[in-house]
């Protein structure tokens, strides 16, 4: 078995249903269920014995070292984290206890079982933690991507959050000796993504005859990554990375926001054309760029290539493609995630 947590967010709950349509073993899937975390996503899992679902809090020390004695898992896959950079401008706190003290208490719950165990499985047993590119800062227009060795310059509370906790991770690695793996991730996006992150918002804006907003000039450029390539990128760094190491994970695809949003405004255009026979494109308008915020990001995927011989599947045309059919084929989903709690939050971080 091995355990998860954050299993019924955007990544992890992809990560889950990839990792049950592929391999007999079983999943211990440990999510507090925030306002991200949708049991609904997981839905096709129901009655399968395969998949054990906990509500509960990784930073909650005692109910993990009871799950790791009773489950007794063969490695763990850190996916719980706080991972919105403009939730965390208006509210630090939750991503420093989260990201920074959850990840320490599980870490310290994990150190404790691993160093229990018999040396086989001791030798055998990983530790997996999902990062963030964000952890390296900006780049310029002609920088080269961001590589494993390139230093850390976090700039918004998240993506300090998420560098502390990459600290932990290593120090753990380095002075106790726990197996450890770090994987670093650019921009997921495809089903299941939180309809308040980029893509989502604006396929569920435009369908709603919403403003598309933009911020600032939409020329900041991010590294996309289609979710199901970076589940089985996590799959092969399980399976053969070493440990100690960290593997950048991006797929290929540097695109500015504003050309992310005109090609969901043409996929739309084609797949679910306005009444009026205008085009998408009408609804983009432009607001206030956020405080600190980076220019462009962009991965350097060499590394698990080379050493680990992955590659993304999908080009971001396929990618795109895809996510926004499954957003048009999944309304029901839509619907019952945009509780009255998230229209608040998007008018307080769009609206004037």
């Amino acid at each position: 078995m091995i355990l998860v947590t954050g299993g019924a967010g955007f990544i992890g709950s992809n990560f889950v249903l990839d990792w049950l349509a592929q391999s007999s073993e079983p999943v211990l899937n440990l999510d507090k269920l925030t306002y991200a975390g949708n049991l609904e996503n997981l839905a096709s899992l129901q009655g399968d014995a395969r998949h054990v679902f906990v509500q509960g809090d990784m930073g909650d020390r005692a109910l993990v070292e009871r799950l790791l004695a009773e489950h007794q898992p063969r490695a763990v896959l850190n996916f719980a984290a706080e991972s919105h950079v403009d939730r965390s401008i208006h509210g630090p706190e939750d991503f420093i206890q989260t990201n920074i003290v959850g990840t320490f208490r599980l870490l310290e719950a994990v150190r404790a079982y691993w160093s229990a165990l018999p040396e086989a499985n001791k030798t055998a047993f990983r530790f997996l933690h999902v990062s963030t590119d964000e952890v390296y800062g900006t780049l310029g227009p002609n920088d080269p991507p961001f590589a494993e060795t390139n230093r850390y310059e976090p700039n918004s509370p998240y993506s300090a959050s998420k560098a502390a906790s990459d600290h932990l991770v290593r120090a753990w690695h380095h002075t106790y000796g726990l197996p450890v793996l770090t994987t670093n991730c650019s921009n997921n996006y495809g089903p299941y993504h939180f309809p308040e992150k980029l893509i989502p918002l604006m396929i569920v804006n435009a369908l709603a005859g919403k403003p598309l907003p933009v911020y600032g000039d939409g020329q900041q450029v991010r590294d996309w990554l289609y979710v199901r390539d970076h589940c089985s990128a996590i799959r092969r760094v399980l399976e053969a990375g070493q440990p100690g190491q960290t593997y950048n994970i991006g797929g290929w695809n540097e695109k500015p926001n504003l050309e992310i949003v005109r090609t969901i405004c043409t996929l739309l255009d084609e797949l679910r054309p306005r009444a009026d026979g205008r085009s998408y494109r009408e609804q983009i308008t432009h607001v206030a760029d956020r405080p600190g915020h980076d220019r462009r990001y962009a991965i350097d995927a060499r590394k698990i290539e080379r050493e680990l011989g992955w590659k993304p599947a999908e080009t971001f045309e396929t990618g795109i493609r895809k996510t926004v059919q499954w957003y048009l084929d999944h309304p029901d989903w839509v619907q019952r995630v945009q509780s009255g709690a998230y229209r608040e939050w998007v008018q307080k971080q769009y609206g004037r």
